[in-house]
């Protein structure tokens, strides 16, 4: 026997066991960490649920306030023994400050669907039947606005799994934002088109408008919270879209130029949401931690 073969043989195979056994040890450390690092992200997750329930409590209050003590106002306005110029004058300026409050309230609820968590409540539902229902629900609005909205949807039914009121949500402010561009835009053709397609893995919303279009350079932007091309608007609409989108695992595309409309495409995976990939999570821990104070100081601005 060569020993010395013998020797460097094992002395070779000690060496390789310590490798695999260190690469064992530093894939177990990874992963140690990164449960730390998302332990410590639900700890900030839990402290900011507190503050926006504690936000919901301080300002829903006084607004619901503010609203009964104007209805109140207006009805004793009414009733008093004013000039009709002096009554209209006050009636006026107490329905702006209903507005106000009432727009205060529109925009903490958009802070409190995106600040929240999203708990989904995944079923297997008939996404065609879903568009249907919603495409019925918001053609009043579309003919308030003379907007023309049609729908094409598959002749037979397409099952997915999804959170049916959360989809409904996410879709129904597309439908808002488009309608919103094309009224603002004064176009003298309005059409909104929804067209549901599916392959084997994958079921697909597009939401089309004839509007203004949006820059290449503002496509990313638009979907970040607080970002509003409308005077008054929250700028969460589109930003709570994503996060609905992306809790099911799918993803949302934008198609858009100036002048030619613009298209959002809600891709959906039909098995329904997996686990919620944690490469996001930091980014939207961060989104969150800074909306609140975007809100004041945007209040302050106006």
């Amino acid at each position: 026997m060569d020993w010395g073969s013998f020797a460097l043989g094992a002395s070779a195979g000690g060496a390789a066991a310590l490798l695999v056994t260190a690469s064992l040890i530093a894939q177990r450390t990874v992963r140690l960490r990164a449960a730390e690092v998302r332990a410590r992200r639900q700890e900030r997750l839990a402290e900011l649920g507190a503050l926006t329930g504690g936000l919901a409590h301080e300002i829903k209050n006084p607004l619901s306030t503010i609203g009964l003590n104007v209805q109140l106002a207006s009805e004793a306005i009414h009733d008093s023994a004013l000039s009709e110029e002096d009554k209209s004058t006050l009636i006026r300026r107490v329905e702006t400050v209903g507005r106000e409050a009432s727009r205060l309230a529109n925009i903490l609820n958009d802070f409190l669907r995106f600040a929240g968590r999203v708990k989904l409540a995944p079923a297997e539902v008939d996404t065609r039947e879903l568009v249907g229902e919603l495409v019925d629900f918001y053609r009043p609005q579309c003919e308030l606005h003379r907007v023309l909205l049609r729908a094409d949807l598959p002749a037979t039914p397409v099952l997915a799994r999804v959170d049916p009121a959360l989809v409904k949500q996410a879709l129904l402010n597309l439908l808002i934002n488009a309608t919103q561009a094309m009224s603002a835009a004064d176009s003298s053709m309005r059409e909104l088109m929804v067209r549901l397609e599916a392959t084997s893995d994958t079921v697909t919303i597009r939401v089309a408008d004839t509007g203004p279009g949006i820059p290449a350079e503002k496509h990313a932007e638009i979907f970040r919270p607080y970002v509003s091309g409308r005077k008054g608007g929250s700028g969460l609409g589109l930003a709570v879209t994503r996060r609905i989108v992306e809790e099911h695992g799918g993803r949302i595309d934008l198609y858009s130029e100036p002048g030619r409309g613009s298209e959002f495409a809600v891709r959906l995976p039909i098995t329904g949401p997996g686990e919620s990939a944690d490469s996001d999570g930091r980014a939207d821990d961060d989104a969150r931690k800074t909306i609140l104070d975007r809100l004041f100081k945007r209040a302050e601005r106006e």
